[in-house]
């Protein structure tokens, strides 16, 4: 299917509407502002939007499954309750963005800024992030099962019921992150800053693996001295 490329536009929902009727699957949106605009309920499988401008937009409930996203900003936008099967997220800034309810199976987060972002009852399966910031982002309940987390930074994160167990952290941070319910059983924790975790909960921690380094400090922080 021969792709058709719209560039420098501000969109509107109506000119959406018309694009989607005229080339289903086949839309490429480069460096186009679609900020604050409702594009709920819309049919977009397979579009791509490259270094566009997405501030404050709407694609509740859209079906957004197969999409590509490359540099494009946006903060506050609102992806609740999407449909976003094998999408690719890719250098990206959506800081603050929401996400609840999403369908995210098999999409790819890579070097995305997902700072404060609302995560909260997405479902899927092999949801994969890679170098990316979720500092102070809400990600209650989600599952890192067995999952290869490279360079996630989950500072100040709320993480509470959230399955990390056999997950390996290779870099990142887990830094003051809110762990209630937690679980990190097999979990490598070695690679990752783990500051301000209580990693002595043996219930959640059972053949968890930190450093000698690491250990060091959790003892340090109940008032231990490791000599």
């Amino acid at each position: 299917m021969n792709t058709v490329t719209f560039r420098d536009e501000t969109l509107t929902r109506e000119r959406m509407q018309a694009i989607i009727a005229a080339h289903p699957r086949a839309a490429v949106f480069e460096n186009c502002t679609l900020d604050h605009g409702d594009f709920s309920r819309l049919d977009m499988d397979g579009f791509q939007f490259n270094q566009c401008s997405v501030n404050g937009a709407s694609w509740l409930a859209a079906s957004l499954e197969e999409s590509q996203w490359t540099k494009c900003r946006g903060s506050q936008c609102d992806f609740s309750s999407a449909l976003l099967s094998d999408a690719r997220f890719s250098h990206c800034d959506l800081n603050n963005s929401h996400w609840r309810r999403a369908t995210l199976s098999s999409v790819q987060f890579k070097d995305c800024k997902l700072t404060g972002a609302h995560l909260q009852e997405v479902t899927g399966w092999a949801l994969e992030f890679r170098d990316c910031l979720l500092v102070s982002a809400d990600l209650r309940g989600m599952s890192f099962r067995k999952a290869q987390l490279e360079g996630m930074d989950f500072s100040e994160a709320e993480l509470s019921g959230c399955d990390f167990r056999d997950a390996v952290f290779n870099g990142g941070s887990l830094r003051n992150a809110q762990t209630r319910l937690t679980r990190f059983e097999g979990a490598d924790l070695r690679g990752a800053d783990i500051s301000g975790l209580n990693v002595m909960d043996a219930k959640l921690f059972k053949k968890a693996v930190i450093s000698q380094r690491q250990a060091a400090a959790a003892l340090a922080s109940f008032g231990l001295i490791v000599a």
